[in-house]
């Protein structure tokens, strides 16, 4: 790095509290030295917390001893490389990002309470990691991007539960997952989406049941997967798209249908002729 370069890293340089940091009395001067810390790019003491995370990847041993600092982005950070073992009081620190970060962190059995917490962000990381019934209880929290994590990895057993979420994020989540034998059920959701997604997974001969939904997009995907039955009701719909897909798609079918007949005659007249000709 050039002077130049150097005397503009150190004015950009402020600390939390927005003073400029100065290398004169900073207690790092042995790693300094050893270009393991570096003014305006890699310092715990620099309010920026791309710089601080550099300090602690370079030097992780002393992430231990700046997990009481003041600035909340400084025990974020210094919870993610410090040891484990000194990371349970921060369960209670009053910063929601080091609660997660310790979420992230500890063993499963030292977090589980934490699915009561307070703040949404620690929630979701418990969304990601518990596992039986610690999780199906996420099914009911009051956020719906904690029950919409909870949604993707509860066994697919499990998610009858969720059919009647308040949120259509969270049911189509459900309608993508949840076990076949169950999915007619929410062919009537109120939300169009959800039905787009419970028609792209219904048996064709089970889309019979959304010819006539109300939203052209779940029409649309009953036309692309529809059995001959189900693209007959779809050949008249008030929807040009849908219904030049359900013509071309009858039409393709009458004359892979043709075509399978009359291979089927060739292969008779080797035999004596077709039947219909005798």
């Amino acid at each position: 790095m050039s002077g130049a370069d150097e005397a503009n890293a150190a004015l950009a340089a402020l600390d939390w509290l927005g003073r400029p940091v100065q290398c004169g009395d900073c207690p790092h001067e042995p790693i300094r030295a050893e270009a393991r810390c570096d003014l305006g790019r890699i310092c715990v003491r620099d309010q920026r917390a791309r710089r601080i995370d550099r300090f602690f990847a370079a030097n992780p041993a002393e992430a231990d001893k700046y997990l009481k600092h003041p600035y909340f982005e400084t025990r974020v950070l210094a919870a993610k490389y410090a040891s484990i073992f000194l990371l349970p009081p921060l369960m209670q620190d009053p910063e929601p990002d080091v609660r997660t970060m310790v979420a992230q962190r500890l063993p499963l059995s030292r977090i589980t309470h934490l699915s009561n917490d307070p703040d949404r962000k620690v929630r979701m990381v418990l969304a990601q990691r518990l596992e039986g019934a610690a999780l199906v209880a996420m099914l009911h929290d009051v956020d719906y991007w904690v029950r919409l994590g909870a949604v993707k990895r509860v066994p697919e057993d499990v998610l009858p539960i969720a059919m009647h979420d308040p949120d259509p994020q969270v049911r189509r989540e459900v309608a993508r997952r949840i076990k076949p034998d169950v999915l007619p059920a929410m062919s009537f959701d109120p939300d169009p989406l959800v039905r787009v997604a419970v028609a792209a997974r219904l048996e064709p001969k089970q889309l019979m049941a959304l010819v006539e939904d109300d939203d052209l997009r779940v029409r649309y995907v009953v036309a692309e997967r529809g059995t001959p039955l189900v693209l007959a009701r779809l050949q008249d719909d008030p929807d040009p798209e849908v219904k030049q897909l359900a013509r071309q798609r009858a039409k393709a079918g009458a004359d892979t249908t043709t075509s399978s007949a009359n291979n089927v005659c060739m292969s008779g007249e080797k035999n004596g002729g077709c039947p219909g000709d005798r």
